[in-house]
């Protein structure tokens, strides 16, 4: 690829988007279409439900790569992660002489473009994180835009340009493009940061943690004295991390040391309620229909930002009522026969644990029936092999799938869905193997009875198992 074209010109009127049917990058068109600009996109098979909200949106979508979609010459190309140089249309940017960017460039030319970001960083809790503090911003009238990686069912998307000051952005640790194999968030500048957790993930990017924890140096180590980092101080990653940055730093947790501490939190279905102590002082108390310690935790991040920013106790304390949740996010996808069916993203050993034991005492009349199905490149490779069995010791009944595209991964580094389920067993768990989704449907049909809820995780469509399920039950 031409490097000299890499950027994005001054003056810019038609813009070709390669790889539209990606969340981001769908969510993308649509702003710039909504901010005036004439655009195009194009996928490899492209299908509801992005292909109709395209169509409604007026961006013609291209159905599969070609040279021809970009005879028109568009002032810009923004090519998507998922897009390797030899794409067709990657070949005819080059060959054409077009300019070209990343999908993070151009949302922070067009989408930030002169306003305050708040970015959310972190292995675990972007999502709900940045989405929060959307609502928070929202109910502050604020008028925010932003960008994240689910859709905000308060908004029933994903995105908003927004006319105000602020932006709420989902920070991604996943590499730019082809072109440029750093992370995304490095290319944004944050009036505020904030860190939720550093793990090891993306195994298909990331050879080890310690290159991890690099591209999360990379992105401190950018932040300006103009900059406010809110982190999270359970972690002595995160610790060493923040240390000497400079930009202002300011600490969340439940340490009597944190400077916005978690306290006093309860259950009262559907409400975590909990206490909010700032330099030892009391806050104010907070509920929030999101469950689990470790989502009331990615609250407490929201209102360190949101007080920092100056809004005020009692529009966090509306804003946290008010939200609902992201879809597949500990989403309820229906409730049948007194059973209650939740979609949950959870891949990562540690959100498999935190979610399965955040949604526990909020069913205590029946079982929690976790089905998990490993999917991503991390949780495909054996590197959790023996980290998950312990991941699943709050769920009463255990349904573990073989990882449906095994054959990407080299043989001898491929998660056993069958050890999983011995050393489960081991543990004195009641979990069972399936080969494929037609039998987890029939077991679940046969043995599921009225109070339990069947959590469902995986970060695909695991066959649409969850509307299956709600017509099978």
């Amino acid at each position: 690829m031409d490097l000299k074209k890499n950027g994005i010109p001054e003056h810019v009127k038609t813009i070709h988007l390669v790889a539209v049917c990606g969340t981001a990058m769908g969510a993308l068109a649509c702003m710039l279409k909504e901010l005036g600009y004439e655009v195009t996109g194009s996928d490899h098979r492209m299908y509801p439900p992005m292909s109709d909200f395209l169509k409604e949106k007026g961006i013609r979508a291209f159905d599969g790569f070609s040279a021809d979609n970009l005879s028109y010459g568009p002032d810009l190309v923004v090519i998507g992660n998922a897009i390797s140089k030899d794409n067709p249309e990657a070949v005819a940017t080059r060959d054409m002489g077009l300019w070209y960017c990343s999908m993070p460039q151009a949302v922070n030319r067009f989408a930030v473009a002169g306003r305050k970001s708040v970015v959310v960083t972190g292995t675990h809790g972007k999502t709900t994180t940045s989405s929060l503090m959307a609502m928070v911003l929202y109910e502050a009238g604020l008028d925010p835009g932003f960008m994240i990686g689910g859709i905000l069912k308060n908004f029933n998307s994903n995105y908003r340009t927004g006319n105000g000051p602020y932006i709420s952005i989902e920070g991604d640790e996943y590499d730019t493009a082809f072109f440029d194999k750093g992370p995304k968030f490095l290319h944004y500048d944050p009036h505020v940061a904030i860190l939720t957790s550093v793990e090891f993930d993306h195994a298909d990017i990331f050879p080890d943690f310690q290159h991890v924890c690099r591209a999360f140096d990379a992105f401190l180590s950018k932040l300006s004295s103009e900059s406010t980092l809110i982190a999270y101080d359970g972690d002595k990653v995160i610790e060493e991390l923040i240390r000497d940055r400079r930009c202002s730093v300011f600490t969340y947790g439940k340490n009597k040391t944190s400077g916005w501490r978690l306290s006093n939190l309860s259950i009262e279905p559907p409400f975590s309620i909990f206490d909010v102590i700032k330099n030892g002082i009391h806050y104010g108390t907070f509920q929030t229909r999101l469950m689990g310690e470790h989502n009331v935790l990615n609250a407490l991040a929201v209102i360190a930002a949101a007080d920092r920013i100056g809004i005020t106790p009692a529009i966090i304390q509306q804003a946290l009522e008010r939200f609902t949740s992201v879809k597949r996010r500990q989403e309820v996808r229906g409730v049948k026969n007194g059973i209650t069916v939740i979609d949950d993203f959870a891949h990562h050993p540690t959100a498999v644990r935190e979610t399965i034991k955040a949604i526990s005492p909020f069913y205590p009349e029946g079982r929690l029936i976790a089905v998990f199905e490993p999917r991503t490149n991390t949780s495909m490779r054996n590197i959790f092999q023996d980290v998950y069995p312990a991941c699943f010791d709050d769920a009463d009944l255990i349904c573990i799938r073989k990882p449906p595209l095994l054959e990407k991964i080299p043989e001898g580094e491929r998660f056993s869905s069958k050890k999983l389920v011995e050393d489960l067993k081991d543990r004195k768990k009641d979990a069972f193997y399936f080969e494929n989704t037609d039998d987890i449907l029939q077991f679940l049909k046969k043995t599921a009875r009225s109070g339990d809820a069947i959590l469902i995780m995986s970060n695909g469509g695991f066959d649409n198992i969850h509307q299956r399920l709600i017509e099978a039950l």
